[in-house]
């Protein structure tokens, strides 16, 4: 099974891709750096890009560090560029691997790009994919094989990986390396230790990233680590047996708040009575919120830093019953002492619904109730978190939620010209060096 999975790696092209797979590509790339932009400012992602900027500079190959523009080793660079888009909890993932995989494919695709400025627009794409499809697959692979539940570096860095050993390019034996000291290195880190207490670990994608661009670059010079157990074993096979068949690229979900996924349901469920209803924060006298195991876990009630509150279900479904919608500069800064918010926070209380810790992690419903000063009873009934594909945004949906956070960010004039750059990387002649360009310099 490792060959073929290896075969993949190097024999993936643009033109076998079906036209929704290609939009779907496009998509994840947009809405990625949308995030990116969102996150830049927060102090994980300025620690990280300094961090990269110091402690991996550029050798013989140098890459830039996403909208920051200064020179690290692509290894550096991936790094800072994970660990940005990941300070901003608004990236897209999928179900069954509990996790996110375009977090990791992104930037390590870009700085690796960024030192093959040649790259058409249409092997880009076929990258991005090429990493969905393998990530996907090596989060599902590992939560099947594995006792513990670990971040997505864990599984991520396989995708990172792969895409270095398509890039540089190396060959087959070198690839199968390749794919092993990135499983064996990546960061098997528990992910409940995050979720009990939020910090700038966060998801680990971004040690993930550094570790699977580490990979690759070890299998070159003769770095031995094979055999990826979670591609090899028997008991994984069917995980990987349809590749190029089933894309899991059109499988992931895209998140319309950038909160821990968990929250979604309650959070949706909260602003659908609050729609319906049209009463204000103010005459809110109790909220219960009924979810699956994980999502009680959020508990964060007077969050003190932006991770905590994205780590959090309390917090922002407060922010939602107050102001109607889950904005990111809700999460963060002077936000977090919004004395409304916190009122809110501090009286919903949350059970465990047993069905719906059945059905996760495939699906994610919670159910609301809200008692009002006045007497009046609502409640939402069974909810499922919008942008799953059951429920997917649609790609309008995507295109304003990445203004949302782009125009803010770097101004409505760059964010049209990214999103139009975006929509031409399929043609014919298209190169990837405008992209490029456009992410990988400092913006104000």
């Amino acid at each position: 099974m490792g060959t073929s999975a290896i075969a993949f790696i190097h024999e993936l092209t643009f033109d076998v891709l079906p036209s929704k797979i290609i939009e779907q590509a496009k998509l994840c790339v947009l809405d990625l750096l949308g995030v990116a932009l969102a996150g830049r400012e927060t102090a994980l992602s300025r620690i990280a890009s300094d961090h990269a900027a110091e402690f991996f500079a550029p050798g013989a190959l140098r890459s830039r560090i996403l909208f920051d523009g200064r020179a690290a080793s692509p290894i550096g660079a991936g790094l800072a560029g994970a660990m940005m888009i990941d300070s901003c909890d608004g990236h897209d993932g999928h179900a069954q691997t509990k996790g996110h995989v375009g977090v990791t494919v992104l930037p390590a695709l870009l700085a690796l790009a960024d030192i093959r400025p040649k790259m058409t627009g249409r092997e880009f794409l076929a990258c991005m994919v090429l990493g969905y499809e393998l990530g996907t697959r090596a989060g599902i692979a590992l939560h099947a094989s594995a006792c513990d539940y670990h971040t997505s570096g864990a599984w991520n860095a396989l995708a990172a990986a792969a895409l270095a050993a398509r890039i540089l390019p190396l060959d087959m034996r070198q690839t199968r390396e390749a794919l092993g000291i990135a499983e064996y290195h990546g960061p098997r880190s528990q992910m409940m230790r995050c979720i009990d207490h939020p910090t700038m670990v966060k998801d680990g994608s971004g040690w993930g990233c550094m570790a699977g661009l580490s990979a690759a670059f070890l299998a070159q010079r003769g770095f031995t680590g094979a055999p990826a157990v979670t591609i090899e074993q028997e008991a994984t096979r069917g995980i990987w047996s349809d590749l190029g068949e089933r894309w899991r690229i059109m499988e992931q979900y895209f998140k319309p708040q950038p909160v821990c996924r968990w929250a979604h349901p309650a959070i949706d469920a909260a602003l659908a009575l609050r729609s319906k209803h049209g009463f204000t924060s103010e005459q809110i006298r109790a909220v219960n919120v009924r979810t699956f195991h994980h999502a009680t876990r959020l508990a964060h009630a007077t969050p003190v830093s932006t991770e905590e509150a994205q780590y959090s279900l309390l917090f922002p479904v407060a922010v939602a019953l107050k102001h109607g919608a889950v904005r990111f500069d809700a999460l963060y800064g002077d936000a977090l002492r919004d004395a409304e918010v916190l009122r809110l926070s501090h009286l919903i209380r949350t059970e465990e619904c047993a069905d719906y810790t059945t059905r996760f992690p495939d699906q994610r419903f919670a159910e609301v109730s809200i008692d009002l000063f006045d007497g009046r009873h609502f409640d939402s009934g069974p909810t499922q978190a919008l942008g799953d594909p059951a429920l997917p945004l649609d790609a309008n949906a995507i295109r304003a939620k990445f203004h949302a956070f782009a125009d803010a960010a770097c101004g409505a004039n760059m964010a049209r010209e990214l999103a139009r750059t975006i929509d031409a990387l399929d043609a014919e002649d298209a190169n990837v060096t405008p992209l490029l360009d456009l992410v990988l310099e400092a913006h104000a």
